[in-house]
């Protein structure tokens, strides 16, 4: 045995990997590095739930049977005309809440891979860019950044480039913070991300007449999302569509409030 499969073999004797949504022990493939090894177990991949069918053709909100118009939806019926649409992956609930949580607040950027590559399957044939789209995370306040280590959006929007094969622009920067939406009320949280967003001036001209993929962790009620796609429309950008790893559906909210 090699010093350094020996060194390997200790370290996961002492620090065995587990699944970052339930904790629970995973053996890794034999001789596969940390790197590789996947970051939750096949039990919570499975429980990752998506949104049932019928949806809102424009929030993908599930509406139930016998209403697919997108007038009955109130969920995005008082969105900003810029956001066009929205797609996420899976909803907000365990062990979805989890991973959130871990790429977030727990200090796990890798998380952001898998998750990244589940948004973009997400998007499916929705986004109509031909020629020129392009992927644009949503910017975080700089001291977040300083807190956490990087801004969660950016690294599942440079997945989510990847994917598409499309390019990351980083078009937009956050003018001032405010309190967390988490804590805030729907009511509240158009008023606290009014004016948040301006250009960051070096990069307007890559969202001129592009079809905007805004990335971010979650959608809750798109508030924030709405007010980042109509600054990208003040720069002249021909559509945008959100896409998140999770949404928190409306009953969900109102239970945890």
């Amino acid at each position: 045995m090699t010093a350094a499969r020996w060194a390997r073999d200790l370290l996961e004797f002492f620090l065995p990997a587990g699944c970052v949504a339930c904790g629970r022990w995973m053996p890794g493939p034999d001789g596969a590095p940390a790197s590789e090894r996947p970051l939750t177990c096949p039990t919570c991949r499975t429980r990752l739930r998506a949104p049932s069918w019928p949806r809102c053709p424009r929030c993908h909100v599930p509406i139930g049977t016998g209403r697919a118009s997108r007038s009955d939806c109130r969920e995005c019926v008082g969105w900003d005309p810029a956001l066009r649409r929205a797609r996420y992956a899976y909803l907000l609930e365990p062990p979805a809440d989890a991973l959130v949580h871990g790429l977030k607040y727990g200090g796990w950027p890798s998380l952001a891979s898998e998750m990244g590559r589940a948004m973009a399957e997400s998007l499916g044939d929705g986004v109509g860019g031909g020629d020129h789209a392009v992927v644009v995370p949503v910017p975080t306040t700089a001291a977040r950044i300083r807190r956490r280590g990087y801004n969660q959006a950016a690294l599942l929007a440079d997945e989510v480039a990847r994917c598409m094969g499309f390019r990351r622009v980083d078009a937009l920067s956050r003018t001032r913070g405010g309190p967390t939406q988490v804590a805030l009320p729907p009511s509240r949280r158009r008023a606290n991300v009014r004016g948040a967003f301006s250009a960051a001036c070096d990069r307007v001209s890559g969202v001129e007449e592009a079809h905007v993929v805004l990335v971010d962790d979650v959608l809750t009620t798109g508030s924030t999302a709405g007010a980042a796609a109509a600054e990208l429309d003040r720069l002249g950008a021909r559509d945008v569509t959100l896409v998140t790893f999770a949404r928190a559906l409306p009953f969900r909210r109102a239970s945890a409030a």
